[in-house]
């Protein structure tokens, strides 16, 4: 095999047939040549360290590919490409290079197969993609079969790249960030914009330019270049070939009389002075209005009439991940895109906040640590239309980390600029969760950068999926949130967030609840007022109902007997048995919890236990099947109700004696006195541990010497030994850290296996 110097790479590629293996064929750019080379007739072969739905696309066509990179897998080809991406010291680039085996670089193989055809090259930092699809849709619309290439997905189109034996012209994405743009020789360019980006390749904006030039001076036919970007205009505006467009009156096609219209642009075109006439564009944002604008100069002058352009961008949809709707709703709104530098995010926030949703919320990943670093002041003032940002940390993109600079930095830029609703996220897998639990109806999600982001946006629209449909359920009474943080709605103050909150009102909501959870295989757990709970930091899957309101907030009073919702406090009852003069429930006064939760743990206090005093219980099945059953056909054991395993309370009616005021309060009283006194004002769950045989679990606590014992911010309480309190910002995993310390001690020094009687629920962080 010759070196690639002395090949004649065109005739290789586009005339001949051979055996090709492309390193890193999973990445955008890697893909669509891997369509165009077997398109050509090629035995195309490629490996990347992960399989996407890309290379499956691509195998379905004859791709072989292979997971890792293993020189043996490139043995058999006769040349090699590989991405700016790979490394010199990848196993098949050095096999390769010891065998005298050519090896090119994408942008050469691109180069070469446009060589065959009348090359269009669409460059810029900023909305190449889009351009060059809606490019190759324009062109093919108007008959002229173009062959393509694009770095992303195009529904549109059908694919990101296509080879088209019938037409002569050939529209390529142009990639500048490795200073390829030099591999081109075509016979038009259409340079959307010049400013700094990809410092980490380049020096700074001269060196830039360079490339640029390079590209212009090697372009034997027009320049099409924006008028409004200074840069640009600086390039081209002398080259005699050249023909200008934009928004200002200088420029020789011309864009007047915007309308935003929602998720369409509507504009007038005019060439030269003379209106062409109207074009509806049926993606959102100026900014695309704009490169629209240099899609109708360069067909027009290929000699398609307006009327066709017009209609073909009427038309025109997104690529992949270019304000790509990943959800839509009459309430929310679920967007993604790619944009990553400072400008892009600026105009796509623009087109965001030009579709009058009530507020964008923006979720970012920043990509790269050069550009970070290079452009942090930038990023500071690019997100004044997002009412709502969160930032997670860096997408590498193989970059080596750069101390100092991380995803907090951008989001310190964007608050010292004054944004008042910026939040910084190291954890990528809690991005939906953050923007999620902000969701209001109206509001217009975001998600922006080059790298995984979209992964968040896409969990949350299908959470959104389950939680619009729950919130049909409910109704307008109820309420249904998303990764609402159970620290708010539990008395220790800890734990991760419910993926679905969701408050019913009254019992034939929770029993359709039921069976849609059912249907949906969705798990169930309920919370009260969240006292005797410890949720973990990774917080509860499916769905948390908190039946609340309504029905279950009522107490009713009837002879001597107390109705009561799930969801009033015990203390509601105790107080309820005092106005109507019903004595017997005053112990109830020193339980921190609601109706449910004492049924459940059938919890008590002074001496007394909840189902000393119940009548009845009312409670749906695991179908959604009311029943109530008396107390005597209930099984009921020490903090343990077995019935509420499987099945879910509604309400329960207790039973008092008549009672002199005097005496009822004195017991109030009490009872009071004894929780003021005997335990913790600080924030805690109640009794950790079930008492052990004769002998208290405090009372041992304190004799192990374990009072005022702590791990990070979760303490055994001073005041009474079975109690952890939070401090303030102690985690579940602290608690849980915590209680197997005090096991353990007890286990050594006094051989008792304690027993938590708090509950324990959730996942891990």
């Amino acid at each position: 095999m010759k070196l690639v110097s002395e090949l004649d790479l065109q005739k290789l590629l586009t005339r001949e047939h051979h055996k090709i293996h492309l390193v890193g064929v999973a990445g955008s750019g890697m893909s669509g040549l891997a369509a165009l080379l077997l398109e050509l007739g090629h035995q195309v072969s490629g490996s990347d360290k992960a399989s996407t739905m890309e290379t499956d696309r691509l195998q379905r066509l004859g791709l072989c590919f292979h997971q890792n990179h293993r020189a043996g897998d490139a043995s058999a080809a006769d040349l090699v490409v590989f991405s700016s991406a790979i490394k010199i010291d990848n196993p098949i680039l050095v096999s390769a290079h010891d065998s005298g085996k050519p090896a090119v670089r994408r942008a050469e193989a691109l180069a070469a197969i446009m060589q065959g055809k009348r090359g269009i090259i669409i460059a810029g930092m900023h909305g190449k993609t889009t351009t060059s699809a809606m490019t190759a849709h324009v062109l093919r619309e108007a008959g002229l079969h173009p062959s393509y290439y694009v770095g992303a997905e195009i529904p549109i189109l059908g694919s990101n790249a296509h080879w088209d034996p019938r037409g002569e012209y050939f529209v390529a994405e142009g990639d500048e960030s490795d200073g390829t743009l030099r591999c081109f020789h075509p016979e038009h360019v259409l340079i959307l914009n010049i400013e700094e980006e990809h410092l980490d390749f380049y020096v700074d904006l001269a060196a830039i330019e360079k490339v640029f030039a390079q590209l212009i001076q090697q372009t034997t036919g027009t320049v099409f270049f924006n008028a409004d970007d200074v840069n640009t205009a600086r390039l081209c505006a002398q080259r005699k070939s050249a023909v200008s467009y934009g928004f200002s009156e200088n420029a020789h096609y011309r864009g007047t009389d915007i309308e935003l219209r929602d998720f369409a642009s509507v504009f007038c075109v005019y060439f030269r002075g003379k209106q062409l006439g109207e074009a509806v564009l049926n993606v959102p944002g100026r900014h695309n209005v704009h490169n629209a604008i240099g899609v109708i100069a360069l067909a027009n002058e290929l000699g398609v009439p307006f009327e066709k352009i017009a209609a073909s961008l009427h038309k025109f949809e997104h690529a992949r991940r270019r304000f790509e709707i990943k959800y839509a709703s009459d309430r929310f709104l679920l967007v993604d895109d790619y944009a990553h530098h400072p400008t892009e995010i600026r105009a796509t926030l623009k087109a965001a906040k030009s579709t009058r949703h009530k507020r964008v919320l923006t979720m970012f990943q920043p990509h790269r640590f050069s550009r970070t670093k290079a452009l942090c002041c930038k990023f500071g003032g690019a997100f004044d239309d997002a009412d709502r940002v969160v930032v997670t940390d860096i997408y590498a993109a193989s970059e080596e980390p750069i101390p100092e600079i991380s995803g907090q930095t951008i989001a310190a830029e964007i608050a010292r600029h004054g944004h008042r609703g910026v939040s910084y996220q190291p954890r990528l897998e809690w991005v939906h969760r953050d923007v999620g639990n902000m969701l209001d109806s109206g509001d217009l999600i975001l998600s922006m950068g080059a790298g995984n982001i979209h992964e968040q946006i896409s969990i949350l629209a299908a959470d959104l999926v389950i939680a619009e449909k729950l919130k049909a359920i409910v109704g307008e009474e109820g309420h249904v949130r998303l990764y609402e943080p159970l620290s708010k709605h539990t008395t220790l103050r800890v734990g991760g967030p419910a993926q679905f909150w969701v408050e019913p009102r009254n019992e034939n909501v929770f029993a359709e609840l039921i069976r849609f959870c059912c249907y949906e295989s969705l798990s169930l757990f309920v919370i009260g007022r969240g006292s005797n709970l410890l949720v973990r930091d990774g917080g509860i899957l499916g769905v948390v109902v908190h039946p609340c309101g309504g029905e279950f907030d009522k107490v009713e009073v009837d002879g001597n007997q107390i109705t009561a919702g799930v969801g009033a406090k015990l203390k509601e009852v105790a107080y309820a048995g005092k106005a109507a003069g019903i004595g017997g429930l005053e112990w109830m006064e020193g339980i921190p919890g609601a109706v449910g939760g004492g049924l459940r743990m059938n919890a008590g206090a002074m001496g007394s236990q909840t189902f000393e005093t119940v009548v009845r219980v009312r409670y749906l099945d695991s179908e959604g099947n009311p029943h109530t059953k008396s107390r005597h056909e209930l099984e009921v054991h020490y903090r343990n109700f077995p019935l509420l395993e499987n099945n879910f309370a509604v309400s329960a009616v207790f039973r008092g004696q008549p009672a002199p005021a005097d005496e009822i309060a004195l017991k109030l009283h009490a009872s009071q006195e004894k929780r003021r006194t005997s335990q913790p004002i600080a924030k805690s769950a109640g009794c950790i541990f079930k008492n052990p045989q004769n002998c208290s679990a405090g009372k041992l606590i304190e004799e192990l010497g374990l009072k005022n014992c702590g791990v990070g911010k979760a303490r055994v309480s001073e005041v009474h030994g079975n109690f952890i309190v939070n401090d303030g910002g102690a985690t579940a995993a602290e608690m849980l850290e915590l209680i197997e310390k005090i096991k353990s001690v007890a286990r050594t020094q006094r051989g008792i296996e304690l027993e938590t009687e708090v509950q324990i629920v959730g996942e891990p962080a």
